[in-house]
């Protein structure tokens, strides 16, 4: 029934699969073909009344249609931004090829990190790609109301590749305007008079398709009576065919569509076998079905058999896969069915659904079950249901449902206080802080009444969290020093919703992401993420995402600030932990970051050891988006060493070209080609990409990347002998790089960026207004300066005093690791436990100020430690 997609959450495979089209219909070529005639342009919208055939028709089309079709069918929780897109994209990904699908789905992982627009951007770069026309049909979408979701919408409509046609189906105007788009005719419309059945469609659905002997006056009544419209032709065909004397229906068949559904469900509904009547009755709760989630509302075991039947009676029973495993009742018959229980038995409308609920948590359908405790009314099934539920929800990004359910619960209803504190973080999350603030406030103000001191405490290990998000997003530290003072000598447990929280999903650099500030560094991020990260270890709590994330954010700030050995323990310190093995937006980061430290030092075999390590770690991972990073990585190093041969050679690797648009998703791969095309005297497309590129960083507030493309664009301007744009676009650099104490990202570009800060020095003296603003600024530069040192005195190997160090224990270890043995084989060799292997081990990478045991052989041949005695 599943969806899944490496990485990605689950979706349902029957919201992104055409419906299958029931073998009794009626040929409509004069809808079809009007369809067809329309899919040159970029709209089509079917527009009608429930019941008039609109999914029938589009999956009649789909189904005959030359072109492929993305079919996404919609419901109430696809009023969620991320779950709407990732849903629609998917249903693409589905349909265009490899590998074209593979980076459609690669890109929804990054819906929760990046703005609609850069999101939107991307997408639509990517179906640029798209071999043929194909049609994008959106069911259902009167039921979407979120208004970020049609703004979105219209967007991606004015922008559609012309491989693309997107063809919606909706009870009611699409709220967002089309007029510029009827003007150009690349906008078509079906509505309910093109919909009605015309006297001739009528004649064959009663004696064509269903061999009923009527005249054709009958028919002709019929078809006036109804005005063309398909359910209530269905309806009164189930009515005459249970018997009913055909004059007298017709006498009795009339009023407004709304009173016709009613008299003829009724109809029908009294006429069914008991059994069925029941069976039908009770499942109406159920959104989507199959005959187990059947068998556990009805209290029966034969679902199966009365599934068939009603299939067999035609009671508006429309299959969603293509094994007849699922089934969903007509929006119409199902609103009548449910209205009627809630009407006669409303005790029982609640019970069903707490059965559906119930049911649904059994086979780990979790948002469904949320949805029917709503309906049943069952407010702590649904306080249990988020419990669960949330962690996943968290992890997905659908923030817009986990809000609705929030606000499900009445006003009287009391959330307990560690419900509120998720509420919170979810506020949080979308952008609300001032209400996540005062939520805070209240949990906090709960601590006050009586409660178990445990209780107590994971509150408050629940608050520091929330807490410290609020800190790091908003900036606003003075609070959280405050908060934070009362907590210091606690010891709190660490709730696993909260502490496994991955802040990482697509980024080389936890630096990049919110988190880390996007690239902002100053005094009071060192200070706020070192006590942040004290507190956490007071209490145990070393093995938590966000301190591992929080230190990787800090030593990748050390690297930055070129304070090299604080970065390196930090770094270190994070690559021995258990999540930094197994969590991509850990490892990745810390690799590089230890790269990054290697190359500083000349190092490169280390560092490319280091990138070779997170290979090792990323290859079991289907998305290859943590892969290029690290191409991207290798080539970087490269390039520092001048290997042009194996630049060229990895390039087609990275899976960018210097042809396409670049999207900001790619941004490190990207800048890296510019890199290298730079280095080939390709100037010219190096600086085309990073003019698109760079906006985007701008758009995103990514400071980091906004100054790595300022410093790239100076040097590339200056290869090319345009100084005074190169200086202008240093001069940008050096501006944001002064507010966040930037030395690296000019350090490692080596003796281009010295002579041209050298340039610009002279400048500065010359024309102060022009060239720079203030002491401060020509400070920073002459500071820069002073750190680059002549590459004779540079440090290219460790020194040879470390060997001292070492005992005679640890040289025998590092033989032992050059022979590849195992930590069991080390302990059998050296009549040691394997835990005093693993001690032995972690010092001597201390020692030699490695993290691996790679890196520990490639120092070990550096220094010749291994070369005495054999």
């Amino acid at each position: 029934m599943t969806d899944t997609a490496p990485d990605a959450p689950v979706i349902l495979k029957t919201k992104i699969t055409t419906p299958f089209p029931k073998a009794d219909l009626v040929a409509r070529e004069r809808l079809t073909d009007s369809l067809s005639r329309g899919i040159d342009g970029r709209l089509t919208l079917v527009c009608a009344p429930a019941g008039f055939g609109k999914t029938t028709l589009l999956t009649q089309w789909a189904h005959n249609s030359r072109h492929t079709c993305a079919w996404l069918s919609l419901d109430a929780r696809d009023n969620d931004f991320i779950r709407f897109w990732r849903t629609l994209v998917r249903s693409l990904a589905g349909k265009s090829g490899e590998p074209t699908g593979q980076r459609l789905t690669a890109l929804t992982l990054s819906l929760q990190d990046i703005s609609v627009s850069t999101f939107l951007d991307e997408l639509l770069n990517e179906l640029y790609e798209l071999p043929g026309k194909t049609v994008l049909v959106l069911d259902d979408y009167h039921l979407i109301g979120d208004t970020r979701i049609h703004d979105s919408l219209a967007y991606f409509i004015e922008y559609l590749p012309s491989a693309l046609h997107v063809l919606i189906a909706s009870r009611s105007e699409l709220p967002f305007s089309t007029v510029k788009w009827t003007a150009k005719q690349e906008h078509n419309e079906l509505h309910t008079a093109t919909l009605q059945f015309t006297a001739d469609e009528t004649a064959a659905f009663y004696r064509d398709v269903h061999n009923q002997p009527l005249t054709d006056e009958q028919i002709r009544r019929l078809a006036a009576r109804t005005e063309g419209w398909v359910t209530g032709l269905q309806l009164a065909l189930l009515s005459l065919q249970s018997g009913t004397d055909a004059a007298r229906f017709l006498d009795e068949f009339h009023g407004d569509h709304r009173v016709i559904s009613d008299y003829l469900f009724e109809e029908v509904a009294s006429q069914l076998p008991p059994d069925l009547y029941s069976f039908v009755l009770k499942t109406s709760v159920l959104q989507e079905m199959d005959a187990d989630l059947c068998d556990a509302v009805t209290e029966r075991t034969d679902a199966r058999n009365l599934l068939e039947l009603a299939k067999k009676s035609n009671l508006f029973l429309l299959p969603l896969d293509e094994r007849d495993a699922w089934f969903r009742y007509h929006h119409l018959f199902a609103g009548f069915l449910q209205e009627l229980l809630k009407r006669k038995h409303p005790e029982e409308w609640l019970r069903l659904n707490r059965l559906a609920s119930a049911t649904c948590i059994s086979r780990g359908f979790m948002s469904e079950a949320v949805e029917y405790a709503i309906a049943g009314e069952d407010y702590p099934l649904l306080e249990s249901c988020l419990k669960a539920h949330i962690p996943a929800v968290l992890e997905s990004g659908e923030l817009g449902n986990l809000l609705r359910w929030f606000r499900s619960f009445p006003q009287e209803y009391v959330i307990p206080p560690a419900l509120s504190l998720h509420h919170a973080f979810v506020l949080l999350m979308t952008g609300q802080a001032e209400r996540a603030e005062q939520l805070l406030d209240r949990v906090e103000a709960s601590l006050e009444s009586a409660m178990e001191q445990e209780e107590r405490k994971e509150l408050q290990s629940g608050l520091l969290f929330v807490r410290s998000n609020l800190m790091f997003i908003t900036g606003i530290f003075d609070k959280w020093f405050a908060h934070i003072g009362t907590l210091l000598n606690d010891i709190l447990p660490a709730d696993p919703a909260f502490y496994t929280f991955n802040y990482n999903r697509t980024e080389p650099l936890v630096r990049r992401t919110p988190l880390g500030l996007k690239g902002m560094l100053s005094p009071d991020t060192e200070r706020i993420g070192t006590m942040f990260a004290g507190l956490l270890e007071a209490r145990g709590w070393q093995g938590s995402y966000i301190y591992l994330y929080v230190m990787q954010s800090l030593s990748e700030g050390y690297y930055e600030w070129n304070r090299l050995e604080d970065s390196r323990k930090l770094a270190v310190l994070v690559s021995r932990s258990a999540p930094a093995k197994e969590l991509p937006g850990l490892y990745v980061p810390v690799h590089l970051t230890q790269a990054m430290l290697y190359a500083a030092d000349g190092r490169f075999e280390l560092a490319h050891a280091a990138v070779d390590e997170a290979f090792e770690a990323a290859s079991g991972l289907k998305d290859s988006r943590w892969r290029q990073l690290l191409h991207g990585a290798r080539i970087r190093l490269y390039l520092k060493e001048d290997r042009s041969a194996d630049v060229k050679k990895a390039l087609p690797q990275l899976g960018v070209s210097g042809k396409d648009k670049p999207g900001f998703r790619q941004e490190f791969e990207y800048v890296t080609l510019a890199r290298a095309l730079g280095s080939q005297r390709k100037e010219k497309e190096a600086l085309r990409l990073l003019e698109l590129l760079k906006p985007q960083c701008e758009r995103e507030q990514l400071l980091s990347g906004i100054i790595e493309i300022a410093i790239l664009q100076a040097l590339l301007e200056n290869q090319r002998g345009q100084r005074t744009a190169a200086l202008h676009h240093l001069h940008e650099a050096l501006e944001l790089g002064a507010q966040n104490g930037y030395i690296r990202s000019f350090l490692d570009e080596g003796p281009a960026m010295e002579s041209l800060l050298r340039a610009y020095a002279r400048q500065y003296r010359l024309t102060r207004e022009t060239a720079g603003q203030g002491d401060g600024l020509q400070d920073y530069v002459s500071k820069l300066l002073s750190l680059f040192m002549p590459a004779s005195t540079r440090r290219v190997t460790p020194d040879p005093a470390l060997a001292e160090e070492l005992s005679r224990s640890e040289i025998s270890l590092l033989r032992l690791i050059r022979q590849g043995a195992t930590n069991k084989q080390m302990a059998e060799q050296l009549t040691l436990s394997e835990g005093t292997v693993k001690v032995y081990l972690s010092r001597l990478y201390e020692k030699l100020g490695v993290s691996s045991r790679t890196q520990a052989l490639v120092t070990a041949q550096e220094l010749k430690l291994l070369d005495a005695g054999e």
